[in-house]
């Protein structure tokens, strides 16, 4: 069908926006959802429809009263549910609280001061987003709009400028026109790998064939990692417009977006946003009238964690086990069925159109000279703030974590950035990051100088309280699990580090233990076939060269210094802090403490069986483990 015409489409849109009285934003993202925020949403309307306040879902010139919407994650997710009227910003929003928002917020205009974010630095309150450190410090262009509009309205995505750059891309420019304005931006792919994208979709148009294929990347499976998944929610469209200008970059006329089944918000929103995409003609045949053609599949994967290696993904999408392949040929010249085909992930492709709207020159200026834009982290962990920021390349992880992040907390939830240890980066392919490591910059080339990598965006923050073996011990378990099991160094590699990992906080290990684990870690890391394997000894090697004490205490001294392997664990009371209440002894069962009434209680290691039932019982914090 005949491409209907955006600029009217943006034009009626905002024309019935003007006449709206008010509008009333929930969070619907994964988090906010788990959260209550589908209840929020639902109170709002039993309230309004109460009140016989007029209210509509979906802007339309017949829409004249307050719009109540969804949007996608706004970030934010340490404090949600959040709830947006009109500029005043709420947090952890209940749906006990609607009624008061109701009748003080959206009918008088009035703020309610209990539901504003508290910041803890200075006990201040903040009225809007603006007002937010989490926000004032991020530079969001990809995330512009997540959080901002409705996912599930084309219209409003459209308002807000979308598919311009489509139209430019199909209209105005040659193919190879869009590869050269990709080159000159510097945007280097954010699945993790960093390769140039305009030099990836350039080698793929220069490949003869009249079928060539745009393959989205969804399928993240890094632990800790929700980046791709929060765009789809939030902003589906940006996704298929990127893809649209890939396809109109290397020729191509169908397009596959991989994503995993864990994620159904995702899979939804998008299936929503072609649908509409094609109703409105922007998907299909004769797009913009330029005689092109261009259509995209939706394909769920079972989660592997191997088939976001993208030869592995092309043969899952085939109906093949999800194996990966030797390159070359790389995809660009042997990929979706033996056809050339570019593969990129969701956040590079949600990239793409931003990259064209600000041209080469003005995106290079953002970041640093050899990692131009932006990325986002998925912020997890001991941190004040979990959530999804969006930061320039470049920026530290000191600003990261403390700036934008909140700090490092401790077990208990209390800020206390001292207590910073290490900082895994990357996900279980990446490395760890440490105290010296606080003013690194984040962007491709640092972090792959000190044996880490950016990754898909993956950050999880860890306290003094941790134990940095049992973290490598915790990511190798996952990419061993993970292996798809073709090559011998990852198969076999894996297991038997994992092996001896488990030695190591069981407390069977020796000093020999050490060497041949650093020893094959780094034949796991050169023989492999795929990034799985060949990354996979990051967080032991990274930890090994970090946190080299850690592992002697447990080999040498068989104790783990953060009280966290239960097999090395010692507990302790201390005598400052014992009352001599006697409930630890009452609990032991084997009668390893020993005290008089009123008088510090002490533990007998050798008797001690290390179930921890003292710990719990001790209502005082007398009874610690670790060194």
């Amino acid at each position: 069908m005949p491409t209907k015409n955006i600029e009217q489409i943006a034009e009626e849109y905002n024309s019935a926006y003007k006449k709206i009285t008010g509008r009333v934003v929930i969070c619907g993202g994964t988090g906010c959802i788990a959260g209550g925020s589908k209840k929020v949403y639902q109170a709002f309307q039993e309230e309004m429809e109460k009140r016989k306040i007029g209210f509509c879902l979906q802007i339309t010139k017949d829409c004249h009263e307050n719009y109540l919407s969804f949007s996608g994650c706004r970030g934010f997710c340490a404090q949600g549910p959040l709830v947006s009227v009109g500029d005043i910003f709420y947090t952890k929003v209940k749906s006990a609280d609607v009624p008061e928002i109701v009748e003080k917020t959206l009918l008088k205009g009035e703020v309610i001061d209990r539901l504003l974010y508290h910041n803890p630095a200075n006990n201040q309150k903040a009225k809007t987003v603006a007002d937010i450190p989490f926000y004032a410090q991020q530079e969001r262009i990809l995330l512009h709009d997540c959080g901002r509009i409705n996912p599930e309205d084309i219209n409003e995505y459209i308002a807000h400028g979308g598919y311009q750059q489509a139209k430019r891309a199909y209209t105005e420019m040659t193919d190879a026109e869009v590869c050269k304005e990709m080159i000159a931006s510097g945007l280097r792919g954010r699945g993790g790998g960093g390769f140039p994208t305009g030099k990836k979709w350039d080698l793929t148009r220069v490949e003869p064939g009249p079928k060539k294929y745009v393959i989205c990347n969804a399928d993240e499976g890094d632990p800790g990692a929700f980046m791709d998944r929060s765009v789809m929610e939030g902003n589906p469209n940006a996704v298929l417009e990127g893809m649209m200008i890939a396809a109109r970059a290397i020729g191509a006329d169908e397009g596959y977006i991989y994503v995993r089944m864990e994620y159904p918000l995702a899979i939804e929103r998008v299936r929503t946003a072609i649908k509409q995409a094609e109703a409105l003609g922007l998907l299909g045949e004769n797009i913009f009238g330029s005689g092109k053609n261009f259509k995209i599949n939706v394909m769920e994967g079972a989660g592997a964690f191997v088939c976001g290696e993208e030869t592995a993904l092309i043969a899952s999408v085939e109906g093949k086990r999800g194996m990966p392949k030797i390159k070359p040929p790389f995809p660009s010249q042997c990929g979706l069925f033996g056809k050339p085909t570019v593969i990129n992930n969701v956040e590079t492709l949600a990239t793409v159109a931003k990259v064209l709207e600000m041209g080469a020159e003005a995106f290079r200026k953002i970041g640093t000279l050899g990692s131009p834009g932006t990325k986002t982290f998925a912020v997890t962990g001991h941190i004040a703030n979990t959530g999804l920021v969006e930061v320039p390349m470049g920026t530290t992880l000191r600003q990261v974590i403390d700036d934008v992040a909140g700090g490092t907390t401790n077990d208990d939830g209390t800020v206390n950035k001292a207590a910073f240890k290490a900082a895994q980066i990357g996900g279980p392919s990446g490395g760890c990051l440490t105290r010296e490591h606080l003013d690194l910059p984040l962007d491709f080339d640092s972090l792959k100088s000190v044996g880490a990598m950016v990754g898909s965006g993956g950050l999880v923050v860890m306290n003094d309280k941790t134990c940095m073996v049992n973290v490598a011990r915790f990511f190798l378990e996952f990419t061993q699990r993970e292996s798809c099991g073709k090559c011998v160094p990852c198969r076999e590699g894996t297991e038997q580090m994992l092996t001896m990992l488990n030695d190591i906080v069981e407390g069977r290990a020796t000093l020999k233990t050490l060497e041949n684990l650093e020893d094959l870690a780094k034949a796991v890391q050169k023989a492999s076939l795929c990034a799985l394997g060949k990354t996979a000894p990051n967080p032991v090697l990274s930890t090994l060269k970090h946190f080299k004490e850690e592992y002697l205490a447990h080999v040498v001294d068989k104790r783990c210094p953060a009280g966290v392997c239960k097999a090395l664990a010692r507990f302790e009371i201390r005598e400052n802090k014992c009352k001599g209440c006697g409930m630890c002894k009452r609990a032991c069962p084997v009668q390893a403490i020993s005290g008089e009434v009123g008088k510090p209680h002490h533990i007998d290691p050798k008797k001690c069986i290390k179930c921890g039932g003292c710990k719990s019982t001790c209502k005082f914090g007398a009874v610690v483990t670790g060194a």
